[in-house]
This record gives structure tokens, sequence and C-alpha cells, in this order.
């Protein structure tokens, strides 16, 4: 799938992998041998995951279930579940008796971090070891998969194991593009001109939803447009101040308000869905749209009527972006065998060739198995990404709650009914109390 460029990105090279073919803080989770060839004969493996059906992830999952069944003579029981009712209930359906044996869920300090935590996901360490899926997935994956005693990323245990990567870019209406003679800006110059232009012919450009994740990811992007990697770092990983009203912060909160005020941004994305701003794209009623490569499968499924493609958006080296979600066990599992089995199913060289073919990234796929022409094309983003060692994680990760509190923000911005400044401030306090309540 990636090109063999890839295997030398410096730092967070996620790429490097697709060449290669519990009780919180404890020291493992459990004595027991793994068994590497369960018998499922009369038992039911309980999963849950929020892929579309026709994504990349959906149906390479879908396809690991049918291997899976036939390997391990079990059934699967799979429950598609919305990604909000997942991270909103999280907690409180892990810790009973309704939990699934292994489930799809967010990376992240915030996410799986916070759950290690609260010990209720298995420690994965004599799983990883038993399978080998450390030795398939490169440093920068596995900075997503550990977390330490306090739920924050990068060290301690394997909690979860992702089997693909992402990352957000721009997809455009090549059609629309081409009828208003608007070339791919490679600056943001050019960028913000192509925005004028639609606005001039009456077109609302930006497809945005700020009720849920669209349009913090654009925020922060705008953010990163402006900031170095040690302001990453910090961000992501509390070592060192951040300041909320610095250059970066002010201008991404700055130009999201001046792109409302012109137009660019409809006031009407404060009540709007991911799914909404995705299907105004989907419909072409909206010629841009930035999001994540999880939309690129869906896309191509579903996108008739005129032609699209993406870019990275340009006057920035960063994106948001790093492994993709978790696959978790759950401490409550009754199945953990036959879970850590599916687990190392869907990082069999057929099923990642399912997700790379399909628009996805896959973390361990053959790239000679790889020849959809529109994979490759994103492929080809993501290796620009990953070679300036660009992938920057997402605006919501270090505290639980800053999610809400983001989109909150951003809702208030977009209405107008709080300045920039005022923002700021509020969502700085928000994230200062977060990394308070994790770091003591």
């Amino acid at each position: 799938m990636r090109k063999r460029h890839i295997a030398a990105a410096a730092g967070l090279a996620i790429g490097a992998l697709l060449l290669a073919g519990c009780s919180a803080g404890g020291a493992s989770s459990d004595d027991a041998k793994v068994n590497t060839d369960p018998d499922g004969k009369g038992k039911t493996l309980t999963l849950w995951h929020y892929e579309g059906a026709d994504s990349a992830m959906g149906k390479a999952w879908d396809a690991a279930i049918t291997e899976f069944e036939s390997e391990t003579g079990a059934k699967v029981k799979f429950e598609e579940k919305a990604f909000e009712a997942i991270r909103s209930t999280a907690s409180q359906v892990l810790n009973s008796d309704s939990a699934p044996d292994i489930l799809e869920y967010n990376k992240g300090n915030a996410t799986a971090g916070l759950l290690s935590s609260q010990g209720l996901l298995s420690n994965l360490d004599n799983a990883v070891k038993a399978y080998g899926w450390d030795e398939k997935l490169a440093p920068s994956l596995q900075t997503t998969a550990k977390y330490d005693d306090k739920g924050i990323m990068g060290s301690g245990h394997f909690y979860g194991i992702p089997n693909y990567g992402e990352f957000v870019d721009v997809y455009y209406n090549k059609d629309l593009f081409a009828k208003y003679d608007i070339a791919v800006p490679t600056t943001f110059e050019e960028f913000e001109a192509a925005l004028k232009t639609f606005k001039d012919a009456g077109i609302t450009p930006l497809a945005e939803s700020a009720a849920e994740y669209p349009l913090g990811q654009l925020w922060y992007q705008l953010a990163l447009s402006k900031a170095t990697r040690q302001w990453v770092t910090d961000y992501q990983t509390y070592t060192g101040p951040v300041d909320f009203h610095d250059e970066d912060f002010t201008f991404a909160t700055e130009t999201i308000a001046d792109w409302v005020d012109k137009g660019y941004i409809s006031k009407s994305s404060t009540g709007l869905k991911a799914e909404d701003a995705g299907v105004s794209f989907i419909k072409g009623d909206a010629p841009i749209f930035y999001s994540g490569s999880w939309w690129y499968g869906r896309f191509v499924s579903e996108i008739k009527n005129f032609e699209w493609s993406s870019f990275l958006l340009p006057g920035s080296d960063m994106a948001p972006g790093s492994s993709g979600n978790l696959w978790v066990v759950p401490e409550n599992s009754e199945n953990k065998d036959l879970a850590y089995k599916f687990i190392d199913i869907t990082m069999s060289p057929k099923i990642q060739a399912i997700i790379g073919n399909n628009g996805g990234i896959p973390v361990a796929a053959d790239p000679a198995d790889i020849t959809d022409a529109k994979s490759q094309e994103l492929i080809a983003n993501f290796n620009t990404l990953t070679d300036r060692d660009g992938l920057a994680f997402y605006p919501d990760w270090p505290t639980p709650t800053f999610y809400d509190e983001l989109n909150a923000g951003l809702q208030e911005l977009v209405n107008g009914t709080k300045s920039p400044s005022e923002v700021l401030d509020e969502l700085g306090t928000a994230y200062q109390d977060g990394v308070d309540d994790i770091v003591g």
C-alpha cells in the first residue's frame, strides 16, 4: 500500500508498518498463558464497533468475522454501535455485565487511557508477546496503544491494538473546482481565495459540523499550521506549559470566527453532526469537507455524480492523525483468548489488504497487495505527511472531557455568543483543569 520511502520517515512514521508483513497499572494481564489456538465450539464472541458497512474497516472486519468463525468454530454476535454512544457510555457499560468481549474504542488519554486507568480494560502484554503484534506495530503506533497507570499514552502496558492508520485532509469536489476555475491550492492564501470564490458564487464552501468533531479538527489544523512539534508534545503529553492565548490557538480561533463572518462556514453548523456534514459533501451541496481518512471508503461507494479527490491543507507541515482506533478487550470479557484471536486475524495480510484496497490505511499490509487507484491516491497524501513527521494526534485527546468542551466552545464561537478571546479563556481553563485532574 505505502511506497517504500515510508520506512525512512522520521519520528512519527506510522507508514513504516505497511512494509512489515487487566487492571490499571498491573504488571501483566495475568500469568496465564495465552492460547493462540482457542476452541470456540459452542461459544459466542460479542463484538462491538462503529464502522459503516461500506467503510474500509467495515468491509475488512466483516471478512475477519467470517474467517474467525471458520478458524475457531465460535459464533460472532456483532452489534453496531454509534461512535457517540460508545464514547459517552463506555465507563458504565464496561463496568457491568453488559460488556462485550471485544470492541473498537477511540485511542488517546481521554478515552482508552481513561478506561485503562479505571481498570476496565485488559492488559494485553501477554497477548502481544504471544502473537508478535509488537513486531508489526512501529513505535509511533504503539504510542496510542500503551498507557501508564494514570492513563497517559506512550508508555506502560498495551491496552489496545490498532490495525489501521488515519489522518485528516481536505476532500474537494473536482467538478465544482473546475466549474469555477479553481486550481488545487498550494498555499494557505490560495485556499482562502478558493473559499471566497465559492462564496461569491453563492455557495457555502465548507461542509461543517460544530456539534461533533469536524469543526474541532479544522480548528486544531489551523493551530497546527503555526505550531511546532514541541508545541504538540506539550499539549498532548503535558511536558510543558500550554498557553491558549498563544499565536497558534489565537490564529485558529480568530480564523474560524472570520470564516463564519464571511460565510465560508454556515452558522447552522452549530446544530449539525459529522454525518450531516459528510452527507452535504456526498450530495454535492458543499465543495469542500475537511475530515478524516475514515470517510474515504464511503465516498468511493456513495459519490456517483461528480469527481472528487483530496489534498493536505496547504501551509501546514502537520495535520491531525495517528494510529486508527483500537481493539480493546474489557476486563469483564468472558472470552479473552477468542478476542485475542480475532484481533490477530484483523492483522493478517488478507484482512489488511481489504483495508488497503477500500480506502483505509493498514498497518501490516504487503504493498504488492494494494492495487486500488483511489487508495493509492489517499496513501500518497499520507506518505507526504509522515515523511515530514506530520501526524499530530487530535485536539480532544488530552483530557476526558475536552471533546465536549471544545465542541461547546466552538458552537459559542460560531453563534457569536462569545468572542475568540472568551472562547480561548474557556478552553484554556477546561484544558488545565482536566490536566490537573490527571497528573495531580
